[in-house]
């Protein structure tokens, strides 16, 4: 006789998968931990895991005995399937009656091309439901102890990708209006050509002094975080950095040096008050 648990009837009040469907699915930025309920309820359901270069092999475990895994990942320079054949491929799954989970790293909407995917399958006649997941230019900095916002240092922020559809630093991005008008910058994909922004940033007028930070594989084991200054960046790759990353810029990276909370489990010893050295201009 089976054993009911708690955790049993709290899923059973979750949507049921039906098939024919494809979920939109946000893995999150790596740690298994910060998958949602939604998310594990979609993996526990799914006939087929579609998943990104970037999700995490501890997320797939949560897939159902059987499922098939089919990896769709894309990564900069190296060869990848068009996303165009991804999203007919999704297409074929759902009217082959299968449940399909798109498995995206972070959130499917933010520069995830979950919209393009949710497009093609309304124009194919597909049913689909979008779960959001934890976005690692928030949680990856969470995890890295930097707050995307603090009541001390700023009141927005921006997001914005670091490379277009070409592979280069985008042309569509007014970065006057970026570096006058957001006092903390979040970039995704924004290692490659990160002296290039860094110098349009500084030509707009921030300060090369100002905080930088770069948090490679973000939530994981093998994260790493460097701290600079937007005009030291160095050579990454001499650091040992490389991509998935995401770069901050502002105020907020002084914080770490207080709310490193990984580091401090690991030994590190917390700044009580890191704003208190920045200089008048600064705070202004």
């Amino acid at each position: 006789m089976s054993h009911t648990t708690v955790m049993d009837v709290q899923f059973d009040t979750l949507p049921n998968f039906e098939a024919g469907w494809v979920w939109l699915v946000g893995a999150g930025p790596g740690d298994p931990g910060l998958l949602t309920l939604h998310a594990l309820n979609a993996l526990r359901q799914a006939d087929v895991v579609v998943y990104d270069a970037l999700v995490n092999e501890g997320v797939l475990g949560f897939a159902k005995t059987g499922a098939l895994l089919e990896y769709a990942g894309k990564r900069g320079g190296k060869p990848s399937p068009q996303q165009r054949d991804i999203s007919l491929r999704l297409v074929d799954l759902a009217r082959a009656g299968r449940r399909v989970c798109r498995l995206k790293g972070g959130d499917p909407f933010v520069f995830g091309r979950g919209g393009e995917e949710a497009l093609a399958l309304v124009e194919h006649g597909i049913p689909f439901r979008v779960v959001p997941g934890i976005s690692a230019g928030i949680g990856g900095l969470a995890y890295a102890g930097i707050p995307v916002t603090h009541r001390d240092t700023n009141h927005n922020v921006t997001f914005l990708t670091g490379h277009d559809a070409g592979g280069v630093v985008p042309d569509a991005i007014d970065w006057d209006s970026v570096s006058k008008g957001s006092s903390v910058i979040v970039m995704y994909m924004a290692m490659k050509h990160a002296h290039a922004i860094a110098a349009k940033l500084m030509a707009a007028g921030r300060s090369p002094d100002e905080p930088m930070a770069f948090v490679c594989n973000a939530t994981t084991e093998a994260m790493q975080v460097h701290e600079t200054t937007l005009g030291s960046i160095g050579d990454l790759e001499a650091l040992g950095l490389s991509p998935p990353a995401i770069v901050v810029l502002g105020e907020v990276v002084r914080l770490r040096s207080a709310l490193d909370w990984i580091g401090a489990m690991q030994g590190r010893v917390l700044k009580a008050d890191p704003l208190a050295t920045r200089t008048v201009s600064q705070s202004a």
